[in-house]
């Protein structure tokens, strides 16, 4: 048995900020992007004061840690992204949308499988982001059509894409990461269909899961846009003679109500609208526009003793035999996905309300219950994954569906679908196609395809710059930077020697077995993009020491490092799916956990079968 020799003060600093970052990347208080550039900065600084001598009496360079930003698996990682952009901008996938919700109608069973079936296949091909995105609208629409929860049909259809990514090369950034570390370690380069027969069965037998278990696994829970108890209306309330505030400026008014009166408009006389200035004098006659739920409406006129008049109707007032009417309004769900213009920033900063003609009722996040919190709710900076729910007219939220600049969940009108969409489809095939084919590399081929998307008019350059995640970035070249750190001295390869010899004299399949396992762990608490980088040159390692072929064990940190079912955090889109589905981190737990270990243990089976 191999007796792990003692690591060098270079190799031990090396792991210590491994097992530092690994912390910082599990803190949600703390950015991703702050975490990973102070590990950038601790490795640089670091070997620049404390310079590192290799066994061939070479001094490593600081300046290789930034070596990443040009690495080529990042490339086609970024390039992949804005190109599912393109995607979603022009709605190329939205036919496959309405061909699937057609089925829904004629047997509801057969139809979740189809959606399961379909969004695997493409995310094997395509970032899931553009998936789930295309999916979650018509799965909720199919609940409010047929009156039936979204909350079991969510989450699988979430996971589908997830395993439909395990399968090729380009499905992941994991994938792209874990092969590109590898061929720089000298490994041959896995071919994009090269483990496809693993992934394949595996999944399938995950998609069973899905179809036919899960869904009864999960809580049954009305979605928010079925609950009509916080309408907001458009409401004229009338000064009178005997008004409190008859004679007083506006700001009295507002005082009177608390602050919680939102004047959005004053009309004195049909049509003749007044600036709103707070020392506006207000005069028996005038009118005050605004929106609020009934019971507030009702309120503000008993405090400010006026007459409350429905919109447009100003000759009836509000009353039991009159009440307010809302024909035309509709409320809906709306979610913020990566590159959305919403993302890190509020709805008062974006002019959200003077830009659509929305109200936003309430905020829903990290698996809690919608908190109706329309006073403060503009002033809440926004994070990818946030649902809100608003409300508008019909016309408006049709408005919002073309804009592109959020995810309206419920299909009540058609989806964007424009001229370029099979143009952009077209671009990403062969995208696709040319690295499958072996023409040009991933990243040169999504790099081109990029260009004739932004030349052809299917993306602009302000569609592009917000595909790209300063997180994904930042997370993927601190971890390149720590495995090179690992490599260079001899990190690495000390954990491979501690790992085997905890494994003691077990077979190679039971040490595969256990590494994937361990990667499942890790990605379901930090980054996966951190744990494929960190634990390949370690899997490698592990081989060599076994006197084994590397290539099962690289590929069980890609597949353990894509197993990110049992938590909220450890995939963007499982955010997504948690927020739009209302599920609490349990529920991960209680769906997730059981796909994880169904996933490890046929792999672990398939894995040694197929290539040791």
């Amino acid at each position: 048995m191999v007796v792990p020799s003692a690591p060098n003060p270079h190799a031990i600093a090396v792991l210590c900020l491994t097992a530092l970052a690994l912390v910082l990347f599990s803190r949600e208080k703390i950015p991703l992007e702050s975490s990973s550039l102070f590990v950038l900065a601790a490795l640089a600084v670091g070997f620049e004061v404390f310079p590192y001598q290799d066994v061939h009496g070479g001094i490593f360079n600081p300046v290789n840690f930034f070596i990443g930003f040009g690495n080529e698996a990042l490339i086609a990682v970024c390039a992949l992204m804005i190109a599912g952009q393109g995607l979603i901008r022009t709605g190329a996938l939205d036919p496959i949308g309405r061909w699937l919700a057609r089925f829904w109608k004629i047997s509801p069973l057969l139809s979740l499988l189809l959606t399961l079936i379909t969004g695997a296949f493409i995310s094997a091909f395509i970032n899931n982001v553009p998936v789930v995105v295309l999916l979650l609208p018509v799965l909720i629409s199919v609940s409010l059509k047929t009156g039936q929860s979204a909350t079991p049909i969510l989450m699988p259809m979430g996971f589908s894409t997830l395993l439909g990514g395990t399968s090729t090369t380009i499905g992941t950034s994991t994938n792209l990461l874990v092969v590109a570390v590898a061929a720089e370690m000298g490994l041959k380069k896995f071919g994009m269909f090269d483990f496809v027969v693993p992934a394949v069965i595996a999944g399938s037998v995950g998609i069973v899961y899905l179809w036919l278990i899960a869904p009864r696994l999960l809580p049954k829970r009305d979605i928010a846009m079925s609950d009509s108890s916080a309408r907001i209306f458009t409401a004229h309330l009338a000064i009178r003679e005997e008004s409190p505030v008859n004679g007083k400026p506006l700001s009295e008014a507002i005082a009177l109500a608390q602050g919680r009166m939102k004047v959005v408009a004053l009309e004195r006389g049909e049509g003749n609208a007044i600036m709103l200035l707070p020392d506006l004098t207000l005069l028996p006659g005038d009118h005050l526009v605004i929106d609020d739920t009934p019971e507030n409406l009702k309120e503000f006129e008993s405090i400010l003793q006026g007459t409350l008049y429905p919109a447009g109707e100003e000759e009836v007032p509000i009353d039991d035999n009159h009440p307010l009417l809302d024909d035309d309004q509709q409320i809906t769900e709306i979610a913020i996905f990566p590159g959305s213009k919403l993302a890190s920033r509020t709805l008062n900063n974006f002019r959200f309300v003077d830009r659509y003609g929305l109200v936003p009722l309430a905020l829903h996040r990290s698996g809690k219950r919608f908190q109706r919190v329309r006073d403060t709710i503009g002033d809440i900076r926004l994070r990818v994954g946030d649902i809100l729910l608003v409300q508008g007219p019909r016309e408006n939220i049709t408005d919002l569906k073309n804009s592109t600049d959020v995810l309206v969940l419920d299909s009540t009108s058609d989806l964007p679908y424009s001229k370029k969409a099979p143009l952009a489809m077209g671009i990403m095939l062969a995208i696709i196609l040319a690295a499958a084919f072996g023409l040009l590399p991933i990243a040169i081929s999504a790099t081109c395809g990029i260009l004739l998307m932004i030349l052809t008019g299917c993306l602009g350059w302000r569609d592009a710059t917000r595909a790209v995640s300063a997180q994904v970035i930042l997370i993927v070249v601190a971890s390149l930077a720590l495995g090179s750190a690992m490599l260079s001295t001899g990190g690495a390869e000390y954990l491979g020697q501690v790992f085997v010899r905890l494994f003691g004299q077990a077979s190679p399949t039971i040490v595969i077995s256990g590494l994937m396992i361990l990667m499942a762990v890790f990605t379901n608490i930090i980054s996966n993009n951190a744990t494929a980088v960190i634990g390949t040159p370690i899997a490698i390692s592990i081989a060599h020491q076994l006197g084994q072929p590397p290539e099962p064990f690289v590929l069980a940190v890609l597949f353990g490092a894509n197993l990110s079912f049992s938590t909220p955090m450890a995939y963007k889109t499982n955010l997504i799916v948690m927020n739009a589905g209302e599920y609490s981190f349990a529920d991960f737990l209680k769906v997730g956990t059981p796909l994880v270990l169904l996933m490890w243990i046929i792999l672990s089976f398939l894995l040694p079968l197929q290539f040791l």
